[in-house]
Formats: structure tokens, C-alpha cells, sequence
């Protein structure tokens, strides 16, 4: 599967989420989408990642854009985070992988000299016609939330 490119429309897809919610690509149109793909569930980055992004929640509504994020982890983990961190948006749950190969975020990782298969952190923007106009991988969470509205304003 090619991965999504700059400038260039985002193959549709459809996936599960919180609040028995499907998320379909497509039906996003006429709105800006941040994906962000993070490790696991309620971990020390993820939980301060997901939690800029609510901090930020209305100016990011205010700029006509929809939040998701995604992990391998189980919807049943997804309800419990967006519950325990009061997340207003929806979570996507990809234990399969699909939307994780899509945008190329598995890579190795290495753990204590283990080396594993997991999420890059890594976050995606896409415009109203669902053209990828932002990509950033290797995340460092600090001043990331910041960082992506800014590019939500630039757009």
C-alpha cells in the first residue's frame, strides 16, 4: 500500500472507534483532520500528548478540525483513556495494523537491548479536500499540540 504523500489526496478508510463510532475518511471531508498515532494507552507521553490536544480542543474546533487518534490498543482500553482524560475526541482503535501500515508508523523499536515492533509517534494533517498538507514523525511531545494548530491555522 503506497504510503500518503504530501499534496496528495489520503486513501479512504474506515475503522473503529470510542463511542461505537466508524470513522470514514471520507465523510471527514469538508473538515481539517489531525491523526495522531501514539504508542499505548495511558503511558506517561501518550497520556500528555492526548491531553495537549484536549487542552487545545476548542481552538482546534474553531479551526474546522477534527482530532483522532490511533493505537493498537482495544476499544474497551480506548473508552477507559478517553474517560479517565475526559478526551473529546474519538480514538481509534487498529489492533490489525491497517491504518498503522497506511501511513507507514510501525517501525523497530528497542527497549532495554529488546528490540520490538510498535507506533512511531507520529501526527498527520489533512486539509478539507483530504490532501496530507503535514506529516511529523518521531514526535517529541513537548510544544507538539502547539506546533500542529499552528499548522492547522497555516492551511
Amino acid at each position: 500500500m503506497p504510503i500518503p504523500k504530501l499534496n496528495r489526496v489520503v486513501k479512504d478508510f474506515s475503522c473503529a472507534a470510542t463511542s461505537k463510532q466508524t470513522i470514514q475518511l471520507k465523510s471527514l471531508r469538508g473538515k481539517k483532520v489531525v491523526i495522531w498515532f501514539y504508542p499505548k494507552d495511558a503511558t506517561p507521553g501518550c497520556t500528555t500528548e492526548g491531553q495537549g490536544f484536549r487542552d487545545n480542543y476548542t481552538k482546534f474546533k474553531n479551526q474546522n478540525t477534527v482530532i483522532l487518534g490511533v493505537s493498537k490498543d482495544s476499544l474497551n482500553s480506548h473508552e477507559k483513556f478517553k474517560e479517565k482524560q475526559k478526551f473529546q475526541f474519538e480514538l481509534i482503535s487498529d489492533p490489525d495494523e491497517k491504518l498503522c501500515s497506511q501511513f507507514s508508523v510501525i517501525k523497530e523499536k528497542n527497549m532495554y537491548g529488546r528490540k520490538y515492533l510498535g507506533i512511531e509517534r507520529s501526527t498527520f494533517l489533512l486539509d478539507e479536500s483530504g490532501k496530507l498538507r503535514y506529516e511529523w514523525r518521531k514526535v517529541k511531545v513537548a510544544g507538539h499540540v502547539e506546533e500542529v494548530l499552528e499548522a492547522v491555522k497555516n492551511i
